[in-house]
């Protein structure tokens, strides 16, 4: 089985930043992609960023484009979310994901990601 563990999560100001580190592991771990949902409460789980390792290509959500950074490493299985000029609508539980490439229809698609970290809140106060 593989493991994803998350830290970095915590409380915060407005304008303020965090940085949340992931890491997946397990026996002949490999991923497609991995990346960062979250999910306030009332609210469906959204796509905030990810990286697909082939071509290092990053993808992130409009909400988040200008303010939030994925970087990784690979060969680690490490992924890593700063985040920056955090607003009170950051607020949310913030999920690492990896994706084996299959099934997988969308890099911004919760389905596309088999394995999920336990989720690390992330409270930004205004």
């Amino acid at each position: 089985q593989e493991q994803l563990v998350e830290s970095g999560g915590g409380l915060v100001q407005a304008g303020g930043s965090l940085r949340l580190s992931c890491v997946a592991s397990g026996r002949t771990f490999s991923s497609y992609a991995m990346g960062w949902f979250r999910q306030a409460p009332g609210n469906e789980r959204e796509f905030v960023a990810a990286i697909r390792w082939s071509g290092g290509m990053l993808y992130y959500a409009d909400s988040v484009k200008g303010r939030f950074t994925i970087s990784g490493d690979n060969a680690k299985n490490t992924v890593y979310l700063e985040m920056n000029s955090l607003k009170a609508e950051d607020t949310a539980v913030y999920y690492c994901a990896a994706a084996r490439g299959y099934p997988f229809t969308a890099l911004a698609a919760p389905v596309s990601y088999a394995y999920w970290g336990q989720g690390t809140q992330v409270t930004v106060s205004s």
